[in-house]
């Protein structure tokens, strides 16, 4: 069996040792590290942080050469097992990577495991030793021969399932429950000494129940759910913010403050509407989204991801699929679990609405575009991101929305909903790789005869065509009230900024077609003052500058003074931000269909 031994071999300095192992090498046998991690589309150079490799057969050092960024070659000889150690450094605090110091540790196999060209499909196995004295370990991978909570061994049947399960080491709280009898763990390191542990459990579990239900029932029978053991791995920091899913388990980050909070008995109303605050409901929003993953992309995948090739990008243009259908379900699962209420959801797709109406670029990019390319744009963002691009994410969630609101609407079939869409793909893929195709073919099958031409067409065009959804109509057939406030003084402008004390308004994007862009901004830019007077905050512009006027503006870049010729303009096209509400005195068709909906 290939093995990997790694040890806590130097926390201050944040060095991890690894000794691997592998019986009966080839005469010629290669080793890689991934140049990526499944679910975070970035060629990220893992391999960067490896140091000091050495090979050995039994006594006899093996010339061990490297061919690439990623790649090394052991010269071996006979058949006796191939030994290489060598060092990782690990100080990434993201969910991608691996971290280690002298309070906690956490891997991706991605990260420290190189993989053994030609056998990858053998089993794998990992020995953890020289953990500091208290260190605990939790991870998804099974264990040999003792409990999870307490083995420091653990199997994989082949090299994808080994990267596949990361590890968090330390001093950490857990704790366990049963969602439809099949066992979760939570486990939050970092967290603040008035964690609400019990408040976290058991809406995690909620959050849980639902999404297994909303794949495989109400009652689940044995063998549907495809994992037997599931856990969430939290690390709590000063200010982060992000998740990982993995088949079995999830690596989340977040910031300590978005943590409920245990109270006093006798606590005034204000702070225990902090258990509900948006920070801690965007954290449950996390969980839902990660978690909704075990299903969407993790067994559903796109076809071009199997099998997984971890030497380069891996090139689909299913991720609004994967993501933007995943983000669209978080928060309305979280709904139907009755953690938010109709309100909240409706502020929370409101503000996806707006954000995505105040990017240029959706009518440059289409969201299969934006899926392609997320290997140098998503992840490579810049001042010019807005203006060409969108997120696969948020217009993905908003073509999820139309899609799920059309079929509804058509009423041809109860049934016809993006739920029956999800659960058909599983079907019909026996929870397998899918294609573009796949759902098209299944959504037919749902909207049924009447409505899969449209519906198709539909789709094809949201997905590949830069147009606006029709969201606004949509959810008027709902009950639900579309209204747009007026345009702030930036999006009037089409101009974004940073303001501080010591730098003063500094210019990080300028939207296209905008007045900002006609009077030639850049980003760069620091705006010094208009007309006469000196400009200390952006809002102060229309104090000295009437609507329909220009006036000089002065600015500073690269440390040169030029003056410009600003105006804001009288009226404009660009709307404001989107509020949604539920009309309570809706049409009683629209109140049912809102109703069937939300599950409220």
């Amino acid at each position: 069996m290939i093995s990997y031994r790694i040890d806590v071999h130097n926390p201050n300095a944040h060095l991890f040792r690894v000794t691997l192992t592998v019986p009966q090498p080839g005469a010629t046998q290669r080793l890689s590290l991934p140049v990526w991690i499944p679910g975070s589309y970035l060629v990220r150079e893992f391999a960067r942080h490896l140091s000091g490799l050495e090979a050995k057969q039994g006594s006899r050092a093996v010339p061990l050469a490297q061919l690439d960024k990623a790649t090394w070659q052991a010269e071996c000889n006979g058949r006796g097992a191939l030994v290489v150690t060598y060092l990782v450094y690990a100080f990434d605090t993201s969910v991608r990577a691996a971290f280690l110091d002298a309070q906690r540790g956490f891997f991706n196999g991605t990260s420290l495991c190189l993989r053994v060209e030609g056998r990858e499909a053998e089993p794998h196995r990992i020995e953890l030793r020289s953990l500091p004295r208290g260190w605990r370990i939790a991870t998804s991978m099974s264990a040999t021969s003792m409990p999870a909570t307490t083995a420091t061994v653990f199997e994989a049947r082949d090299y994808d399932e080994l990267v596949d399960h990361p590890f968090e080491l330390g001093n950490f709280w857990r704790g366990e429950f049963k969602a439809h009898g099949v066992p979760h763990e939570l486990v939050v390191a970092g967290a603040l000494p008035d964690f609400d542990s019990a408040r976290l459990l058991a809406d995690t579990k909620r959050i849980c129940e639902t999404e297994i239900a909303f794949w495989h029932g109400d009652a689940p029978k044995r063998g549907d759910v495809p994992f037997q053991r599931y856990v969430f791995m939290l690390n709590c920091v000063d200010d982060g913010y992000g998740g990982l899913e993995h088949r079995a388990s999830t690596a989340l980050i977040a910031s300590r403050r978005d943590l409920p909070r245990v109270l006093a008995a006798n606590a005034a109303p204000s702070a225990r509407s902090e258990e509900k605050s948006d920070n801690y409901v965007t954290l449950l929003g996390l969980i839902s989204h990660e978690y909704f993953h075990t299903w969407n992309v993790k067994r559903l995948k796109p076809r071009d991801f199997a099998p997984y090739d971890y030497t380069c990008e891996n090139y689909t243009e299913l991720l609004w699929f994967f993501e933007g259908f995943t983000s669209y379900f978080d928060d309305l699962l979280l709904r139907r679990a009755g953690l938010i209420d109709e309100a909240r959801y409706l502020k929370a797709v409101a503000k996806t609405v707006t954000g995505v109406l105040g990017m240029p670029g959706r009518q440059v990019q289409s969201v299969a575009q934006a899926s392609f390319d997320a290997w140098v744009k998503y992840y490579r963002s810049d001042e010019n991101t807005p203006n060409a691009t969108i997120s696969y994410y948020t217009k993905g969630s908003l073509v999820a929305l139309g899609l799920d609101l059309s079929l509804r609407a058509a009423g041809s079939r109860r049934q016809a909903t993006l739920d029956a869409v999800m659960r058909g793909l599983w079907t019909r893929s026996a929870g397998g790789p899918i294609t573009e195709g796949d759902v098209v073919e299944v959504l037919r099958a749902v909207a049924g005869p009447a409505q899969a031409d449209a519906l198709t067409r539909q789709l094809r065009e949201w997905v590949h065509g830069t147009s606006d959804l029709p969201l606004k109509e949509l959810l008027q057939r709902f009950g639900v009230q579309w209204q747009t406030s007026p345009a702030t003084l930036t999006q009037r402008l089409g101009v974004r900024v940073s303001e501080s004390a010591l730098t003063g308004i500094k210019v990080t994007h300028v939207l296209r077609g905008g007045a900002a862009d006609r009077a030639g901004l850049s980003a760069g830019d620091e705006v010094l003052a208009l007309g006469d007077w000196r400009l200390r905050r952006l809002d102060d512009v229309l104090r000295v500058l009437t609507p329909g006027q220009a006036a000089a503006l002065l600015v500073s870049r690269d440390q040169r003074l030029l003056t410009l010729s600003l105006e804001v303009p009288e009226s404009t096209d660009v709307t404001g931000a989107v509020t949604l509400t539920a009309d309570a005195k809706a049409p009683r068709a629209a109140l049912a269909l809102r109703s069937a909906w939300l599950g409220c």
